[in-house]
């Protein structure tokens, strides 16, 4: 019997994937980006549902303690969202209708330490009006600031 991590990096894409497989280009990253977004706003929405009993119907202050901890409880979903896929499978659930996977240099899956600092510099990247992940029209490799940064790349590819 294997190992969950075995079964993971079966279904991860082989450094062989990744030298046939092209990076990302722009049209494909927004597109799986907007159909995650869909999906953890909904979590947000769920989160924020359960959270109304304790506030007893009154809207939480704009400065206090309520406030700041609701936003650091949506914060940490969207990144937990993010690394937990990439973590399990090297895709998202909207990577995958497009077919995207996050790999390392050596085309495995990135380490947790890698995929936190992808999801921050995505965070800057993408804040930036977008200016991170258009980078990648001037990188020979075609990568995004996020790529660079955390020692990933976003390629298409597919299963073997």
């Amino acid at each position: 019997m294997r190992s969950s991590h075995a079964k993971r990096l079966e279904r991860t894409p082989s450094m062989d994937t990744q030298t046939t497989s092209k990076s990302a280009g722009l049209i494909r990253r927004i597109g799986a980006l907007f159909y995650d977004w869909i999906l953890v706003v909904a979590l947000w929405f769920v989160e924020t549902a359960a959270l109304l009993p304790f506030t007893q119907g009154e809207a939480l202050p704009e400065h206090g303690f309520g406030h700041w901890a609701h936003q650091a409880l949506l914060a940490l979903t969207a990144l937990g969202f993010f690394v937990y896929f990439w973590r399990r499978n090297g895709q998202t659930l909207g990577m995958r209708a497009w077919r995207l996977f996050v790999v390392d240099e050596a085309g495995h899956t990135p380490s947790l330490n890698n995929l936190l600092r992808r999801a921050l510099w995505a965070a800057l990247s993408w804040g930036l009006a977008g200016l991170g992940v258009l980078a990648m029209y001037i990188d020979p490799q075609r990568r995004a600031l996020q790529d660079r940064m955390s020692g990933t790349r976003l390629i298409v590819g597919r299963l073997k």
